[in-house]
């Protein structure tokens, strides 16, 4: 595609545009890099006081693997919710460039989703170190979870470019955004194991868009399992398959078509950015 092309070409201008989103997040920051791993912890913590919760009232005890599997699920969640937050203003913190001189449009949100790359490397390394401590080993299908995260940061791209446009036009999307962040991870399987909802309801809440992302991380990096394998884990309710292997085809369906998709419409709406900006 032409598109691709053009950002191919112009890739030293996305890598600007990245460094820059960088050096300003971080410029002023007390902890530097050490911000990186807010998110994540974040995210753990509650999802171990939710865990408390409810191993109190279930009268079960919380197993090393259930922490190794927030931990790991904690990763994409953060990099997902953190590269849609910056790239959705892209645009409109970059509106002094727009109009001025051609360069495509896209490399914009493409570099704020991308300034995210030095948070994810430092959580997955943080979790990598983590698992052995809390007796989860590493197995070689651990590498489908790169795999999943180059399908994640794709997907990601996609809706950045939706979003960041549609932003421009309507500003009130930024506040949308958050409010669909905020409960969207109650509704995807970062606080919720899938078979504590039963058959029916792991089937809706694995059938969300992002959750085989997040889902596959549990699978393949705490669980040890090829993703080209059905998985079904066995809870009070029931034997429940948390994973099929046409969840990873949905995911990488969704990767390329969100991707394909949010460059065409970028791309139609670009003219009229100059005058909205």
């Amino acid at each position: 595609m032409k598109i691709i092309s053009e950002l191919w070409e112009s890739r030293d201008l996305v890598v600007q545009f990245m460094l820059r989103d960088i050096t300003i997040r971080y410029a002023q920051a007390v902890m530097g890099f050490a911000w990186a791993l807010v998110m994540p912890l974040l995210i753990v913590g509650a999802g171990l006081i939710f865990r408390v919760v409810l191993s109190t009232l279930s009268n079960s005890p919380i197993e090393g693997s259930s922490v190794a599997a927030l931990a790991a699920k904690a990763v994409p969640w953060a990099f997902f919710s953190g590269g849609l937050t910056q790239a959705t203003q892209s645009l409109l913190a970059h509106s002094n460039l727009i109009g001025k001189v051609y360069f495509p449009r896209e490399s914009i949100p493409v570099a704020s989703v991308f300034s995210q790359a030095p948070d994810l490397v430092v959580s997955l390394i943080v979790v990598l170190i983590v698992l052995p401590i809390v007796g989860v080993p590493l197995h070689a299908a651990t590498l489908w979870g790169v795999l999943m995260l180059v399908l994640l940061i794709t997907f990601t791209i996609g809706w950045a470019l939706i979003l960041s446009c549609a932003n421009l036009f309507f500003r009130d999307i930024k506040y949308i955004l958050q409010v669909a962040l905020n409960f969207g991870v109650f509704a995807t399987p970062v606080f919720f194991e899938p078979q504590m909802l039963g058959k029916k309801g792991a089937a809706i809440m694995l059938g969300l868009p992002l959750s085989p992302f997040i889902e596959a991380m549990d699978v393949a990096v705490v669980r040890g399992k090829s993703l080209l394998e059905p998985l079904v884990l066995n809870s009070p309710k029931g034997p429940v398959a948390v994973w099929e292997p046409w969840m990873l085809a949905y995911a990488a369906t969704l990767a390329i078509g969100l991707l394909c998709a949010g460059l065409l419409i970028f791309r139609r709406a670009s003219g009229r950015f100059a005058e909205m900006a």
